[in-house]
């Protein structure tokens, strides 16, 4: 199994941002996945769909289904899209939301209603197995709660409500915990032949 680390936007290394070295780290030293991809994506700034989504398929390998992605914030939404046409073993979403939030910038990243399309939140459950893990904090101050908690009713799945992250900025380890919580889920579909 592999698994693959989406950043947000604005990050022109992938490196240096956030928690997402410290979680390519972590999940390296645990030893439970055979490959752990964290690359610099293209078009950091504007996220745009018709690059970042060709991007994960062809240099991310985001079209194996042996894949966990993990999406930060537009890599969240970026993850959910590529869900609805292709099946991974799952994926970690944080700071997701489901609409521009009013924002010019998120609106031309067509990802978003009307423009990107409806969500077709039936086919990522699908794609994913229904294994999906949704982290959001009770104080994000760019993603309200409600956006997190739409997401989350719309999949099915149970939202991870963490006090105090603000918008995920630093590492910790209920990131960890989401991603094993993946793989775990992952092989258990996998030996249940429900994939």
């Amino acid at each position: 199994m592999r698994i693959v680390i989406v950043p947000g936007n604005g990050c022109d290394n992938i490196l240096d941002a956030n928690w997402y070295a410290w979680l390519d780290k972590r999940l390296r030293d645990c030893g439970r996945f055979d490959e752990v991809v964290c690359e610099t994506m293209p078009d950091p700034h504007k996220a745009r769909r018709s690059v970042w989504l060709p991007f994960m398929l062809s240099t991310l390998g985001c079209s194996r289904p042996d894949t966990i992605v993990v999406g930060h914030s537009s890599g969240a939404v970026a993850a959910m899209r590529l869900l609805e046409e292709h099946r991974l073993a799952g994926c970690v979403l944080v700071s997701a939301c489901h609409t521009d939030l009013g924002d010019a910038g998120e609106a031309a990243s067509g990802y978003y209603p009307p423009s990107g399309g409806e969500w077709k939140w039936s086919q990522i459950r699908k794609h994913a197995a229904g294994n999906i893990v949704i982290l959001h904090s009770d104080n994000d101050p760019f993603i309200p709660l409600p956006e997190a908690q739409h997401v989350a009713e719309s999949l099915g799945v149970p939202l991870r409500v963490q006090p105090g992250r603000s918008h995920f900025f630093s590492a910790g380890e209920d990131l960890v915990e989401a991603c094993l919580a993946a793989a775990d889920a992952a092989v258990s579909a996998e030996a249940s032949g429900s994939t």
